[in-house]
């Protein structure tokens, strides 16, 4: 069969075929494996400094598969990283594979901007369905750039055009990017040393830290009066504190030590922020898609937020988020916020894919589960060794805050954050085959993300290297 010949309109004649198959010499392209060591040095070479992972997992990855990764020298690792949360269904799924090749064969394009297609209404029909029927009638959604971040801003924006208000509530500990908005709504202040001019009239308050209790309570009686405090400021006339835009806030804080909000306090701010016609943005780009042992982590206090922000695991792995609020908020007008790589069609696809998978295995349930499982292990090596202060999370997010117990403790009798350990506890994991992050305050909050799909004998055996590193430096 001869080749089919295409006539341009410039009278240019060029190859189907060739454009469909590369003019290259695979052997030309073929690179010789080096060490670990050999591209690290080039990474450092060409990198900015502002690179951070490298710095505390210092490894170059050959392969990955499921929650295995393998570095250049051959060595694996279980990865309790997974992509800070992205990978909800570990590497390389084979549904998310298949998704892959199946959208590439039908010939989506993989950028649409906002331009629909099969792939995309099938992206948003799952997505709805994955969230509360009450929340999902009323919802409309707004695709953002690629990251978490993006939506953030757009959240933000969306309160203050609806509302009029400029304002902004936001809690300790918080993170929600690194981006200029969503750094302003971050707690961490390193990252923000020698910004100048970030956005203004952010607004902090006590999130319940029940651990390190801001009120120096602890406590259920410690986490009700962060509620007495926020109510007496929304209502006070002298708070210096205009009437908010939106209150932000994640269900569990990730970065910030992997903290939860007790289920009554979501409840109470609900109420207030309802009562006062205030938007309640929840942010749940690390939590979302049954990370906690429900599918949104909002869904243990049975509540809803007016503004809902997703990415992460809702891209299957690739760069994709979204905003999704009640749709008497979209007073935004066309092209308000805009992106040209929220079209992502292979991201939508791989969505998709993982939203169904989830669903259908019951992940979230999974998920529940073996956190209680990993809980119970790292809880019964605690009972020995006062060097971990304390264990919380929900589901398959977990932290292990490390204290230094030769210092002298505060009025509750909490010790102080020790970063030099967590980080000594974190390179023994990795020597001993598990990646693990770390958070919180001072960077002493050891975190566990493994993804969805990890078994039990593999939480057994997180369990048994997190036990080896902590006795190993001991020594």
């Amino acid at each position: 069969m001869a080749q089919e010949v295409i006539q341009s309109e410039t009278g240019y004649a060029f190859d189907r075929g060739a454009l469909l198959h590369p003019l290259i010499d695979e052997e030309s392209v073929v690179v010789e494996a080096q060490s670990n060591n050999y591209y690290l040095d080039r990474q450092s070479g060409f990198e900015s400094n502002a690179r951070s992972y490298p710095r505390r997992i210092p490894i170059a990855i050959r392969r990955a598969n499921g929650i295995f990764v393998e570095d250049m020298d051959g060595r694996q690792y279980m990865d309790c990283l997974a992509g800070a949360g992205a990978l909800a269904l570990g590497h390389h799924h084979p549904v998310i594979v298949e998704a892959i090749r199946r959208t590439l064969a039908e010939g989506i394009p993989f950028q649409t901007l906002d331009l629909t297609t099969p792939v995309k209404d099938l992206f948003v029909e799952e997505l709805f369905a994955s969230l509360p029927k009450a929340f999902a009638s009323q919802a409309r959604i707004q695709f953002c750039g690629p990251t978490g971040a993006d939506a953030i801003e757009a959240a933000i924006k969306l309160a203050k055009t609806a509302t009029g208000r400029r304002s902004v509530l936001a809690f300790h500990g918080a993170y929600h990017g690194m981006t200029h908005g969503a750094l302003a709504l971050t707690g961490e202040i390193a990252p923000k040393l020698h910004i100048s001019g970030l956005m203004s009239d952010v607004h902090f308050l006590p999130f319940p830290y029940v651990y390190r209790c801001p009120f120096m309570l602890g406590g259920e009686i410690g986490w009700r009066a962060s509620l007495a405090y926020i109510e007496r400021l929304l209502d006070d006339s002298n708070s210096g504190i205009t009437p908010p835009a939106a209150m932000i806030l994640e269900a569990v804080q990730g970065e910030g030590g992997v903290i939860p909000a007790p289920d009554e306090w979501l409840r109470e701010i609900r109420r207030m922020t309802k009562e006062r016609g205030i938007p309640l943005i929840i942010d749940e780009v690390q939590t979302g898609v049954g990370r906690t042992g429900c599918m949104y982590a909002f869904e243990h206090a049975g509540i809803q937020p007016d503004i809902l922000v997703l990415s992460k695991a809702i891209g299957g792995g690739l760069p994709l988020s979204v905003v999704m609020y009640h749709k008497d908020l979209d007073h935004w007008q066309p092209g308000a916020h805009a992106g040209t790589f929220r079209g992502n069609q292979l991201a939508m696809a791989t969505g998709t894919a993982t939203l169904q998978y989830v669903k259908s295995h019951r992940l979230e349930l999974h998920a529940h589960e073996m956190g209680i499982r990993l809980m119970g292990i790292l809880q019964n090596i605690q009972k020995n060794k006062p060097q971990i202060g304390d264990i919380r999370g929900r589901g398959l997010m977990i932290g292990i805050e490390i204290v230094n117990p030769v210092a002298a403790p505060d009025a509750l009798g909490i010790y102080p954050p020790n970063r030099q350990l967590a980080v000594r506890i974190q390179m023994e994991c990795l020597k001993r085959g598990l990646i693990v992050e770390l958070g919180g305050r001072q960077g002493s909050v050891v975190r566990l993300l493994p993804p969805l799909i990890v078994t039990s004998e593999q939480i057994d055996q997180i369990g048994t290297i997190f036990s080896e590193a902590i006795r190993a430096v001991q020594h």
